[in-house]
Parts: structure tokens; sequence; C-alpha cells
């Protein structure tokens, strides 16, 4: 899962964060984890709802940019078009 990627988070209520990361599984991690001080720790952003795979990091970053300009009720719209149950696509990915 080494490869350049978009994906947003999410918790229990529905409040999204975007990002973008070259390493998806060790990010996820620290995100279920709360391996940092910041917003995904303070409002519990720990399922992993949309991801979007590139060949490019600069073009992740560029899809990630126009993902943040984007309405709340376009991501949302995007995360229901591929997972309208907002599973936890990451669910199984670690040990307890």
């Amino acid at each position: 899962m080494k490869e350049p990627c978009v994906y947003i988070m999410a918790n229990a209520h529905r409040t999204i964060y975007t990002g973008v990361t070259s390493d998806l599984y060790s990010r996820v991690w620290q995100h279920k984890h709360h391996a940092f001080e910041g917003f995904t720790k303070q409002y519990d952003c720990t399922r992993l709802v949309y991801n979007a795979e590139f060949g490019r990091m600069d073009d992740a970053i560029a899809w990630e940019k126009a993902l943040k300009g984007k309405s709340r009720a376009k991501k949302i719209a995007l995360i229901e078009a591929e997972n309208p149950r907002w599973n936890d696509l990451a669910w199984n990915w670690y040990d307890g």
C-alpha cells in the first residue's frame, strides 16, 4: 500500500477529514491510534471511508486540494458513491 493516495477518515457522526499520504496503511494506523494531536484525534475520526490511489504524488496532492475545495455535500456524495454505508475500509488491517 505504499503508493500516493488521497483518503477520507470519518467518525460515527460523519465528521470527515481529507488527507494525502504515500503510505495509507501506516497513516490510517496513526489516525486509529491517535498518534498525533489534531483534528482527527479531537473528533475521533478513525474510520477509513474513502481512498483513491495515484501513480504520482503530485496527482494525489492535486486531487486532495480539489477535494478540500469542494462542499461537504460533494464529499459526502463521493463517499456514498463508493461506500454507501460508510463502512470502515480498514476494519481488518490491524490486530486488536
